[in-house]
């Protein structure tokens, strides 16, 4: 009985023995702190978290750029229909140094547009398939016909175009497209 009372009067005895409680400012004071040094630090890392889900801006003035070959050369429309047969159509460095398909028509012309080949479902360069008549993305198997447009998924969208015209010394230029989308009929989703 006599350990009993001890063991209960050690216990009484720290519990009153007046230890330092905070008050309720102190502690909202550094609840604050706390949460103030973790916003600090977290909203730079939210910011570039949801930065990677805004698309890239165009750039540029939207002025005319010359088409650049496989070595980086001026792509010129005499020596591009010189090793380019009717139907053909193969990559040139485009705006932004996307790589863009250049077109040689039926007629054995340069398109008036050049084809975007950076896939919509997520960007892989999507190749020309001579014997089906359209472009596969290798990735994925998105598909798109022989203008970009896409005819199967998961891909949401078609190809990006920009206009491809032969200007001063017969140098290929492209510029962006910034009219309707004539295989859809809508407004561009790329300007």
């Amino acid at each position: 009985a006599g350990a009993r009372a001890r063991r209960g009067g050690r216990a009484a005895c720290a519990a009153g023995s007046g230890a330092m409680v905070p008050d309720m400012a102190k502690r909202n004071t550094m609840n604050a702190l706390m949460w103030g040094s973790i916003a600090v630090a977290a909203a730079p890392m939210a910011g570039a978290f949801a930065s990677f889900f805004v698309p890239k801006g165009s750039g540029g003035a939207g002025g005319a750029i010359a088409a650049k070959d496989a070595l980086g050369n001026d792509v010129t429309a005499a020596g591009w229909l010189a090793t380019h047969k009717p139907g053909e159509r193969e990559l040139t460095q485009g705006l932004k140094g996307d790589p863009t398909y250049l077109v040689v028509t039926s007629d054995g012309k340069i398109e008036n547009y050049g084809i975007n080949s950076i896939c919509t479902h997520l960007g892989c360069v999507v190749p020309w398939n001579v014997a089906e008549n359209k472009f596969k993305c290798p990735c994925h198997g998105s598909q798109y016909d022989a203008t970009g447009k896409v005819v199967r998924g998961p891909a949401p969208l078609s190809l990006a175009l920009c206009h491809a015209e032969v200007g001063d010394g017969d140098v290929v230029q492209y510029s962006p497209w910034t009219e309707t989308d004539f295989r859809t009929g809508l407004a561009p989703w790329w300007k």
